[in-house]
Order: structure tokens, then C-alpha cells, then sequence
């Protein structure tokens, strides 16, 4: 959530900020107002009060001079000064919920490194890493090659569960759990720290990390509405340390951890409706860092860079795209995606966002640290920063594999660094289910 009062401090930046980000109008300017309007009612408060403190006095004064008449007369204005005072208060504090209400619906302001654009036909290439791989056969894409072996079914899991659900099967589970186990001992590699935490959360914690009110119908609820299956784990991991105060020399704090991931993806009716691409539920390794805010940014380079040994390791060509102002997500003050080369589809496709939200979660979750003390005196605590990426999405990164690594015969040859953790160096085309 933003800072009230960066409204009253630097409006035309702000507001500027937000229309490149897509946020409209309407709010924009509602936002103005209501910043305009907590100001006066907090400027009139204080000067009623400043007249009830003079007034106090004089009835003092006109008491000890024996002008009882003057006396009353100033006690009923004290008597009007108290209820204009409530009445204000109670304006102020209608005039407060308003703006954090609208606050809450109002996305992070972006980087000044972020470029300005639209949509994702914005988003700026920083570099393309490793090269293509050339078949000498037509490619097929991952539902054919998954079905054709028998370790995805799709058919199955539309029986059981609807459609943008999947079935692993045999070497496809084996290879699911092989990247998860990969993922995870790269991120201790790295010093992140894993957790295992609950997957189904309460309110607060969707609302701390950002997810409500702006996504409460792209997640899946209880019937009675106290808990929430998270859309990713960073909802979790970002909450570890929502209501505390962490000492300077703890940060930076990293984290991974491995769960299922729910959603409704009600917002891409119609896209990626074959495939693994667009699952309600999926696997992901998620990151997420704890950091003083001058280093934040140092350490959105050093995640991403993490989440990159991922794909460099499984030997997968990819690009790094810093998104515009139009395409970044809603906590987010700058992001890096990582996309793969999918050879069927001929196109680099999302693997892996990576975002310093910078402190727009820590405020909703009052998440502070407290500075190392100069001297004998107790600093005061300060809001941190959060980052966030997958390390990565796991389905996707199976999507990445059997395509770039399928063979001529319809097996898929398995990367070197995942044998392993795979069992072999490869999956059969005529016993892939074994």
C-alpha cells in the first residue's frame, strides 16, 4: 500500500507515476481530492484545538478576575469548540477510510528504471541467453509429446477435476519431483532458507501481500470465507514476519519453499487452454528476500540472477525482459521476467517473474526493521523491503524440457544437471510410464 502521504509531497510525480501505470483517471483524481481533503480536516482540527487551549486559559483568567458572566460565556464557547472539534474528528476519520480503501486498490508506484509503455508490446529485452536448439523433425508441442508417452493425462484429470487440470503419470510425476528437489537444493545452494508453510491462509495475510481486495475472485476461498488456498507461496513467506520487527543485522532474510499454487485464472478465459501453461493448480519453488531498502535493488539483481542458474543449469534458452509500467504486476515496483524458448510454440514464454515490491507490502503487513543503534540511543524501526520470484514455475519448466530435449523417436533426453535427481538420463518413448 502506498504512503498517504506522498500525495501532499511530491502530487504531480505520484500521480504521473500511476497514469503510466495504467490506473484510472477517476481514481487518480479521487485520490488528489481525498489526500486535499484529510489535509484541511486535519489543519482545522489542530486549530480548533489551538482556540480550545486559549479559550481554556481566558476561563482561568476571567475566573480569578471575578467576571462570572465572562465566564459562562466562555465556557459555552469551550462547550462548541469540543463538539466542532468532534464533529471534524469524526470527518477526518471517514475522510482517512476512504483513502486507505481506495489505497488499497491502487498499485505500487514504479521504478523510475522501469520503461514507460502500455503493455506487454513495451517491455524492453535486456539480454537473450544461450541459443535455440535445431531439430532436423517438426517439433511437437508438450501435450502431444506428454500424451503420446503416457505421462500426462489430460482427459483424466478433466474427469476428476474440469478442465486446466493435469495428470502426471509415472516418469512425468518422477520428473515433476525431480525439478521441485533441483529447484530447492539450488535455492539452499544460495542461502535461502526453506519453509514449509500452510496453504491455506487467512484474510489478513492475502491482504498483506497485496492479493486482496484486487485479486479476491482469482483466488479460491472457503465457503465461509476465513481462509484462502494461496495463489503462490510468497503470499506465506511474505507474512513469516507481518506485525514484527527485525534487527538490522538479520537482513537480508531468504527464503524459498516449494507448494501448490491455486487459481482461478478467471482473467484468461481462452488463453493457453491446451498444455500446462495455465493450470489452476501448479507447482512452483517460490523466493522471496527481506532487505533494508537501500540494498533491495542490489538484491532484485541477485534473485533474478538465482532464478537464471536455474535455466543456465538445465541448459534452456531464455531472454530477461524488464515489463513497462503498463504490464508490471499490481505490488510490484520493478520486474524481471524470465522466458523460455518453447520450440512448438516458436515463441519465448513466461518462466519466472522477479519483483522488488519495495516497501508496499511491508506497510500493509507492518513489517519494520529496526536500524543498529547509534551511540546509547534506540533507533527507530523503519519499514523494509520485500522481493519476490519463482525460482521457477516447475510445471513450466517440464513444458521447457520435453519440448527443447524431445527426440527424433518421441523420447525426451534429460538435462545433465537433473539426471541426478531424475533416476536416468532420459524418458523412453517405449516405456515412458515406468
Amino acid at each position: 500500500m502506498l504512503d498517504h502521504r506522498i500525495f501532499l509531497s511530491n502530487r504531480d510525480s505520484v500521480l504521473n507515476n500511476l497514469t503510466n501505470r495504467g490506473v484510472d483517471q477517476s481514481a487518480v483524481t479521487e485520490l488528489s481530492h481525498l489526500a486535499d481533503a484529510r489535509r484541511e480536516a486535519i489543519q482545522a482540527v489542530e486549530s480548533l484545538r489551538a482556540q480550545l487551549n486559549i479559550a481554556s486559559g481566558q476561563v482561568q483568567e476571567k475566573a480569578r478576575a471575578g467576571d462570572m458572566e465572562a465566564v459562562e460565556t466562555t465556557r459555552n464557547q469551550l462547550k462548541s469548540l469540543k463538539s466542532e472539534i468532534k464533529h471534524r474528528e469524526n470527518e477526518q476519520e471517514k475522510v482517512q477510510n476512504s483513502m486507505e480503501e481506495l489505497l488499497l486498490t491502487v498499485p505500487n508506484l514504479s521504478s523510475t528504471s522501469v520503461p514507460v509503455g502500455n503493455d506487454e508490446a513495451d517491455n524492453r529485452v535486456d539480454r537473450v541467453v544461450g541459443e535455440a536448439p535445431v531439430f532436423d523433425f517438426e517439433p511437437q508441442s508438450h501435450w502431444d509429446i506428454g500424451e503420446n508417452l503416457g505421462i500426462l493425462d489430460f482427459e483424466r484429470a478433466a474427469k476428476i477435476s474440469g478442465s486446466r487440470f493435469v495428470v502426471y503419470r509415472g516418469a512425468g510425476a518422477r520428473l515433476e519431483r525431480a525439478l521441485i528437489n533441483f529447484m530447492l537444493d539450488l535455492g539452499s545452494e544460495h542461502g535461502y532458507t526453506e519453509i514449509a508453510p500452510p496453504l491455506l491462509v487467512r484474510t489478513e495475510s492475502m491482504l498483506a501481500a497485496g492479493q486482496y481486495p484486487k485479486f479476491k475472485g482469482d483466488s479460491y476461498e472457503t465457503l465461509d470465507n476465513e481462509y484462502a488456498l494461496i495463489p503462490t507461496s510468497e503470499v506465506p513467506l511474505v507474512n513469516l514476519h507481518r506485525d514484527e520487527i527485525i534487527d538490522e543485522q538479520e537482513l537480508p532474510l531468504r527464503y524459498t519453499a516449494f507448494t501448490p499454487c491455486f487459481r482461478r485464472e478467471a482473467g484468461s478465459a481462452g488463453r493457453d487452454t491446451r498444455g500446462l501453461i495455465r493450470q489452476h493448480q501448479f507447482n512452483k519453488v517460490e523466493l522471496v528476500v527481506f532487505s533494508k531498502p537501500e540494498e533491495s535493488y542490489n538484491e532484485l539483481e541477485r534473485l533474478t540472477g538465482n532464478a537464471e542458474e536455474v535455466l543456465k543449469r538445465l541448459g534452456l534458452h531464455y531472454r530477461v525482459v524488464s515489463l513497462c509500467t503498463g504490464d508490471l504486476g499490481f505490488g510490484a515496483s520493478k520486474t524481471y521476467d524470465l522466458e523460455v524458448w518453447l520450440p512448438a510454440q516458436n515463441t519465448f514464454r513466461e518462466i519466472s517473474s522477479c519483483s522488488n515490491c519495495e516497501d508496499f507490502q511491508a506497510r500493509r503487513g507492518k513489517i519494520r526493521y529496526r536500524p543498529t543503534a547509534q551511540g546509547n540511543k534506540k533507533a527507530k524501526p523503519k519499514l523494509l523491503h520485500t522481493l519476490n520470484g519463482s525460482g521457477l514455475a516447475v510445471g513450466r519448466t517440464a513444458v521447457a524440457i520435453m519440448e527443447n530435449y524431445q527426440q527424433a523417436d518421441g523420447s525426451i533426453r534429460i538435462p545433465e544437471a537433473l539426471v541426478p535427481y531424475f533416476g536416468s538420463e532420459s524418458i523412453p518413448a517405449a516405456s515412458a510410464t515406468s
